[in-house]
């Protein structure tokens, strides 16, 4: 019988969701992802599939299945190397799908937003020679006090409004195929273990609940001094653009009136931060949700 390296249990609402194999530390030789009911849900969640395939198994990054859940219950994601003492490090994503709500009649002008879940803000990094490093909202990824060039980065917000809309793209030392690609909030923008810096960077918001919130973001280049930016879209890059990115850190706030859309940069010294996190050698399941709960990360 093949052995489970790690397993966890993660609970869903009623409704239907994509269970998204994101990432893994090991591109090459990616471990396999089970997903299946747990024992009090068999008969209210079921796994529908790809027509050539009869396992619920994901096999590398990129792959999806989407699970049917009638009623709220568990389901059980099994990660295991697909070679001896492989790699079972991954991330996967539950992202639930919806036909949408009707708008409601409150002009947007009118919504409130000052209650906005920030807490759940954060920024999974790939830093060269580090790995996979996740901050929250304002820490630095590298940075300062101990700056390293970025490869790679991608951006969570479970909490974010439903009428927001935000995107990100990298662009990257040497061309390819992401250098310069517009990506949803959950997707890796950037290179993993090639040795390519992320040169430039760009997020921007857009929708009814771009009026009330707006991104803070520092960045570092290679011999260049920080720079603040703010606003609604923000684009940062080194005096040259071949800068490596050697320090970043994000954030968003609320904002009663966004004067300009565009971007504001101030250079200025690099405050100090702490030294980034050790890289987890262990899964992360994340669970996206719209208005309720918190991600699931371990």
């Amino acid at each position: 019988m093949e052995r489970v390296n790690q397993r966890k249990s993660v609970k869903v609402d009623r409704g239907i969701f994509l269970v998204r194999y994101a990432s893994a530390n090991d591109e090459p030789m990616p471990p396999k992802i089970t997903v299946s009911p747990d024992q009090t849900s068999n008969q209210n969640i079921s796994l529908v599939l790809h027509p050539d395939h009869n396992e619920a198994v994901l096999w590398q990054p990129g792959s999806c299945l989407v699970v049917q859940a009638l009623e709220p219950g568990t389901l059980s994601i099994d990660v295991t190397p697909i070679q001896k003492n492989g790699s079972a490090a991954a991330t996967i994503q539950i992202e639930p799908l919806t036909q949408g709500e009707a708008f409601s009649a409150l002009p947007s002008s009118a919504k409130d937003h000052s209650s906005c879940n920030f807490d759940d803000f954060r920024v999974l990094g790939h830093v060269a020679s580090i790995g996979d490093v996740v901050v929250s909202a304002n820490q630095w990824l590298a940075g300062p006090s101990a700056p390293s060039r970025i490869e790679g980065i991608a951006i969570e917000w479970p909490g974010k409004p439903h009428d927001l809309v935000f995107r990100y793209s990298v662009k990257t030392a040497k061309p390819q195929a992401v250098s310069g690609r517009v990506f949803e909030p959950g997707s890796f923008a950037g290179t993993r273990g090639k040795a390519l810096p992320i040169v430039g960077l760009m997020l921007e918001m857009s929708g009814p609940g771009a009026s009330d919130i707006k991104f803070t973001a520092e960045a570092i280049f290679l011999g260049a001094p920080a720079m603040r930016m703010t606003g609604t879209r923000v684009t940062a890059s080194g005096p040259t653009g071949r800068e490596p990115l050697v320090g970043l850190r994000l954030g968003i706030e609320a904002a009663g009136t966004i004067e300009a859309a565009g971007t504001t940069v101030k250079p200025q010294p690099g405050p100090s931060a702490a030294a980034p996190a050790r890289p987890s050698s262990r899964v992360r399941v994340f669970r996206s949700r719209t208005s309720q709960g918190q991600p699931i990360a371990s």
